[in-house]
């Protein structure tokens, strides 16, 4: 819209330089209205095309990262797609409503005239100076690949969801009277701080089949209080280490994490920490044997907490074993001893109770007194033919045996997990120490046993692995979208440039701002990538338009057309339309700019994305305001001085 209002006013302008009785007729104006909409058309068709492409790595996206960001991508689309319409149907209708009249020269608004004062000079000084400026836009890029290389790496940034899930584990043979007392013990410490607000916890599991939670696992949900009343430059992460610390309880390994990102770790990987280790083998032993050493290993490694494993034996089991010659002494059979230890112990159904159209069973079994230890268990009665009464330790042996409290698999492959939270570091390091730290251990797997990392660092490498692929085959397409629209690999290829010159203001503002490389940042460097082409290809029209006018000036010879002339044409074309080229920028930085200063829920994974957009739009608007031009002015010397001519093409936009 706004080129062809420039092309319209451009042209009335020159009309409007004869006598009043002379300016163009209505005809006129929407002829030239018409002609400045098919002139935009094309443009904005690769303009749309480039944007939708460079967020197709969004759209392979999978999983957790997959559902958080199709959302984006695809509002993004659908935005692109509705402005393409409305650009080229609703946009020439509105201008031949509103753009009548008279019009200011663009001189006559002060802050054109201000920007052209500040710019003219830069301009010309850098297209003097070309090998200096050169230099300062190469050192800038290579000095922002090691900044990068240093960032930390993480799936996800942390998402503050303004509560706290403490999921400690104890043994595995504890009773239920004991859990009981640990877990009021714990609500009470927890509640003694100050920040919070309500306490939840619980122990085993729900009445539910989807939860396998032991009863050694506790989770309780604590609740914090408005920031506003926390003590000063308390922080969340200085509220667990007060927690951790209060509730160092003996037997009980601690954990912290979120409800929210804890059962989507749950669902989506079986680990309910950030990171897992699974150890697969085919025995429960020697698996609780690799499991300890792979804790062995890890202990000690920075950025490691919460580190413990899942338990796989400590479980007990009541084993009650059958004398067979004791039992036939008795004339008792293997089915009388099951069926009494059955009905006492497990209980025996003896009929059923109606309540309206409800039925319930009813059972029948020993009081919890007769019932509660292994010498009571021990005087149960059996009823011999010959013998009357005789105790169940008269013809079985009953004791409490050790075995697995519970036994997971996967793919058919037994499967026990080493666990541990990433704190105070990212996690793409953490875990890259803890691989190297198990690699130089010997003998800690055995033959037919192996190691598998998941959790977050899984959906990591599955993010990093798509992007990897996805981004060069973006990379080509976009390239091949800004040949047809230029119909040139030069230009295309000018447009192109302007991607890494983007990268270089991503890469110093997160490294800056502190913020570990995620999928979030690569979401923000794709809106970037977009966005820098985009205005990469309003600088390469407007100079094209320029070198265009100064053929129709002095003929397409290298007999007519000097060093000179090309160089102030260059000027003209990169000063004389500075705003729209500055507004494509300006519009994107005010939108973004106020989310680095807001805060509450979702903040945290919002600045990662918008951080690298407004570092690489100032970079980049710079490196095409001042490098582009003069790599356009070079080209142009190399077509004048090798074929003694230009070669022209289109200005559409």
């Amino acid at each position: 819209m706004a080129r062809a209002t420039k092309n319209y006013y451009m042209i009335w302008r020159r009309k409007n330089r004869k006598p009043k009785e002379n300016w163009i007729t209505e005809e006129e104006r929407l002829a030239i209205i018409e002609k400045s909409s098919k002139q935009v058309s094309r443009g904005v068709f690769f303009a749309t095309i480039i944007i939708i492409t460079s967020f197709l790595p969004v759209f392979m996206l999978t999983g957790q990262e997959g559902k958080l960001f199709h959302p984006l991508a695809f509002t993004k689309t659908f935005i692109m797609v509705v402005d393409a319409i409305l650009v080229l149907t609703l946009a020439p209708v509105l201008i031949s409503f509103f753009l009548k009249g008279k019009f200011k020269p663009e001189k006559a608004n002060p802050v054109n005239r201000f920007l052209e004062r500040v710019y003219e000079p830069v301009i010309r000084w850098v297209l003097r100076w070309r090998k200096t400026t050169l230099a300062i836009n190469l050192l800038a890029l290579l000095i922002s690949i090691p900044l990068l290389k240093s960032l930390g790496t993480e799936f996800m940034p942390p998402l503050d969801e303004q509560s706290i899930l403490f999921m400690p584990v104890t043994l595995p043979d504890i009773s239920n009277a004991e859990i009981k007392r640990i877990l009021q013990i714990q609500d009470k410490i927890i509640k003694s701080v100050p920040e919070v607000d309500k306490v939840l916890g619980k122990a085993g599991r729900a009445s539910t089949a989807t939860d396998n939670s032991p009863i050694s696992m506790i989770e309780t949900i604590i609740m914090l209080k408005p920031r506003a009343e926390w003590r000063t430059g308390l922080t969340k992460s200085d509220i667990v280490t007060e927690l951790d610390t209060k509730l160092q309880i003996p037997g009980v390994v601690n954990g912290w994490t979120q409800p929210i990102i804890n059962r989507i770790n749950m669902l989506a990987t079986g680990i309910r920490t950030d990171v897992g280790i699974k150890v697969y083998g085919q025995r429960l032993d020697s698996i609780a044997t690799v499991s300890e050493r792979v804790r062995s290993a890890l202990e000690g490694t920075p950025g490691i907490s919460d580190l413990y494993v899942e338990p796989i034996t400590g479980g007990k089991y009541l084993a009650i074993n059958p004398r067979r010659s004791e039992l036939s002494r008795y004339g008792l059979s293997i089915d009388d001893l099951n069926q009494t230890v059955e009905t006492a112990l497990g209980g025996a159904s003896v009929g059923q109770t109606l309540e309206g159209r409800q039925r319930f069973a009813i059972s029948v079994r020993l009081a919890q007194e007769y019932r509660n230890s292994i010498e009571q268990i021990r005087r149960i009665p059996l009823s011999s033919p010959g013998f009357g009464e005789v105790p169940l330790s008269a013809v079985a042996d009953v004791a409490f045996e050790d075995g697995p409290p519970m036994i997971t698999s996967e793919n058919a492959i037994l499967r026990g997990a080493v666990m541990f939270n990433v704190r105070d570091r990212d996690l793409g390091s953490t875990v890259k120490e803890a691989i190297d730290k198990i690699n130089n251990e010997r003998g800690i797997l055995p033959q037919g046993y192996f190691l598998e990392w998941s959790g977050q660092y899984e959906n990591l490498i599955s993010g990093q692995r798509t992007l990897m692929i996805i981004a060069p085959i973006v990379l080509v397409i976009i390239f091949f979208a800004l040949y047809f629209a230029f119909r040139s690999i030069r230009e295309a290829f000018l447009s192109l440039i302007s991607i890494p010159f983007a990268l270089i203001g991503g890469a110093y503002i997160i490294f800056f701002w502190g913020v570990n490389l995620s999928v979030a940042v690569a979401v923000g460097f794709i809106a970037l990538f977009g966005i820098a082409v985009e205005t990469g290809i309003i600088m390469v029209i407007y100079l094209n338009d320029a070198m265009n006018q100064l053929i129709l000036l002095k003929g397409n010879s290298s007999a007519t057309i000097t060093r000179e002339d090309l160089r102030e044409y260059v000027v003209r074309g990169a000063a004389k339309r500075l705003r729209p080229k500055l507004m494509t920028v300006c519009t994107t930085l005010f939108g973004l700019v106020p989310i680095l200063w807001a805060t509450g829920v979702g903040t945290d994974v919002m600045k990662p994305i918008v951080l690298p957009v407004i570092g690489g739009l100032i970079t980049s608007a710079t490196h095409i305001l001042l490098v582009t031009p003069l790599i356009f002015l070079m080209t142009k010397e190399y077509e004048l001085r090798k074929y003694g001519k230009l070669e022209l093409h289109e200005a559409v936009h």
